[in-house]
């Protein structure tokens, strides 16, 4: 269950778990979404902190003050850097915490620690496009294997550190040719004699970052169109 006032942030939510095995179902605010969990209990709630009608607080504490729903576990979304947020949180029964604004990684990251049926991989499609990637400010040539909505994967030989975030460029291969210029943040790492996917080559996930409206409209067309 996704709690937020905001309809924008739960659309953005919903689009985190759009490849995961699980039922999505949202609340505008902490009393439509106690009535909606005394009715059928989730496997797991993210709550917005502040909300009209009844916060996150409020809710979150009376269901955790109920012994039928006392397990269900809450993961509060608050104010990066608020620790009183964070302590009356704690005080209402939450089990986690995210700040916002949300980062699909560590959400998703957050989900599947409560629940396997999220898939904190996005759905990604076999490529062989030609890209260029800034690394100590020189210009490594490389090649993406496989390519989704969110990240990508570069064949390179080249060594970089996890969470290391790097600008890239490449070209779609769409009748546009569209030139995406990028960030992004290394997600994982296929090492030569420790390979975490076996069916790659050298080289590391990118997640990819801060993403354009366009860019990330280009990037779903091109998943879509070779699906």
């Amino acid at each position: 269950m996704l709690v937020d006032d905001t309809k924008l942030i739960l659309e953005l939510e919903k689009s985190f778990l759009k490849c995961s095995h699980v039922d999505v179902v949202t609340a505008g605010n902490g009393l439509e979404a106690l009535e909606l969990i005394r009715k059928d209990p989730p496997d797991l709630v993210f709550m917005d902190f502040n909300m009209p009608v009844m916060d996150g607080i409020s809710c979150c504490a009376l269901l955790k003050a109920d012994p039928f729903l006392c397990g269900v576990p809450v993961v509060m979304l608050t104010t990066a850097g608020n620790e009183q947020d964070r302590a009356r949180a704690a005080q209402a029964g939450c089990d986690d915490f995210l700040t916002k604004p949300v980062d699909r990684r560590l959400f998703l990251e957050m989900a599947h620690k409560y629940t396997a049926g999220v898939e904190r991989r996005e759905q990604r499609v076999p490529c062989q496009v030609p890209l260029l990637f800034l690394l100590d400010g020189t210009p490594v040539g490389a090649h993406a294997l496989d390519i989704g909505d969110g990240g990508l994967f570069v064949a390179s030989r080249e060594t970089v550190l996890l969470h290391q975030k790097l600008r890239l460029a490449f070209y779609l291969e769409t009748e546009r040719l569209p030139l995406l210029e990028v960030q992004g943040r290394v997600a994982w790492v296929n090492e030569e004699g420790s390979r975490v996917h076996k069916g790659l080559p050298a080289g590391f996930g990118v997640e990819l970052l801060e993403l354009e409206q366009w860019q990330a409209d280009e990037l779903k067309g091109f998943v879509e169109g070779i699906r």
